[in-house]
């Protein structure tokens, strides 16, 4: 996700190819209606949920390759295909949850509320993602976006008093060391200066700040009764015009392009990426929290990986196995824990 087609970047050695960008900055969504209370990754739907939206956004990186010039002329600027995405996208919930009948008059309070979810999710975490990434790595972005279950389960604590338990902890502490340790090489390959490496750390930081701020508000106690497909169809629409006001303001009227394979890719990211992932992984947040919820963080980029070996030929180091190993651990430790009473 970089306005520089990420195939260009700095890769874990000459050998091999370099990792696959990160894919998607992490935050779900679900149904037409609140997840089930009490539900967790023991219910097969839940459970289902949470790996099938992972499995799409540890996807993504093989259309934005294309999309940002990988396959392409990389025309349009990078604000303006992550504006046309959550249009289409926010289109897709609305025709969806007219035809459910989830109700698409949510009152003040609602828009209210979907102005606070869907302006760091759609807006601010995106176009950061994107501009983190013409300083850093790829792979320094994924280990950033995985360190999301810090924050996440700070603020469920300070804000929903959701604690959380030592197994948990333990788990995610190892579930990030292995992280690092998948993208060691990447890491220590940059190339950036030193000041340039810290703005585009620094990028990524706030993009995951406002994507664990937009789970907190969708997993707080005001959302939980609101139909998920219509609290997502505003809260994209809010965050497509936002994109938009941005694109134009950094670069200028909108733009297109001709080539079929760019808009094949456009509306796969809008309708399977953006609006059913979304939804299923909302409706992951509302049953198990934001702590948990944010492992997707953690699994999206083994699964990139695994499919970059598919596509790309990429070659995993021994350190690259090891932490791949060591994440999946932790990952499976972290989950099957228990939720601790407040």
């Amino acid at each position: 996700m970089n306005e520089a087609p990420p195939s260009r970047r700095t890769g874990p050695s000459a050998q091999a190819p370099a990792t696959p960008p990160l894919p998607e900055a992490p935050a779900f969504a679900g149904a037409t209606a609140a997840a089930v209370p009490g539900a967790g990754f023991g219910d097969p739907k839940i459970l289902g949920a949470f790996l099938l939206a992972s499995l799409i956004w540890g996807s993504t990186w093989i259309v934005i390759v294309d999309q940002l010039g990988g396959g392409g002329s990389g025309a349009v600027a990078p604000s303006w295909s992550v504006a046309y995405r959550f249009a289409i996208a926010s289109a897709a919930m609305f025709l969806y949850a007219g035809w459910a009948g989830a109700g698409l008059r949510i009152g003040r309070r609602g828009h209210a509320l979907a102005l606070l979810f869907g302006l760091p999710q759609f807006f601010l975490s995106y176009n950061l993602v994107y501009a983190a990434e013409r300083y850093v790595t790829s792979g320094l972005v994924a280990v950033v976006f995985a360190l999301m279950i810090v924050p996440n389960a700070g603020l469920a604590r300070l804000f929903l008093n959701q604690p959380v338990s030592r197994p948990f902890l333990l788990g995610s502490a190892a579930a990030m060391a292995g992280i690092a340790l998948l993208f060691l090489q990447e890491l220590s390959a940059g190339g950036s200066v030193r000041g340039e490496a810290l703005l585009g750390i620094g990028l990524a930081v706030l993009a995951m700040l406002a994507s664990s701020a937009s789970n907190i508000v969708q997993a707080s106690t005001p959302m939980q009764g609101r139909p998920i497909a219509a609290m997502l169809a505003w809260g994209m629409l809010y965050g497509a015009l936002a994109d938009a006001i941005a694109a134009w303001a950094l670069f200028g009227p909108p733009t297109v392009e001709s080539r079929l394979g760019y808009w094949i890719g456009l509306f796969y990211l809008g309708l399977v990426a953006s609006a059913l992932a979304f939804a299923l992984y909302f409706k992951v947040l509302r049953a198990v929290g934001p702590a948990r919820a944010a492992y997707a963080g953690v699994l999206i980029p083994i699964l990139a990986m695994l499919l970059s070996t598919v596509f790309e030929g990429y070659r995993w180091t021994s350190l690259a196995l090891a932490g791949g190993a060591l994440a999946v651990v932790g990952l499976v430790v972290a989950l099957a824990a228990r939720r601790p009473r407040a």
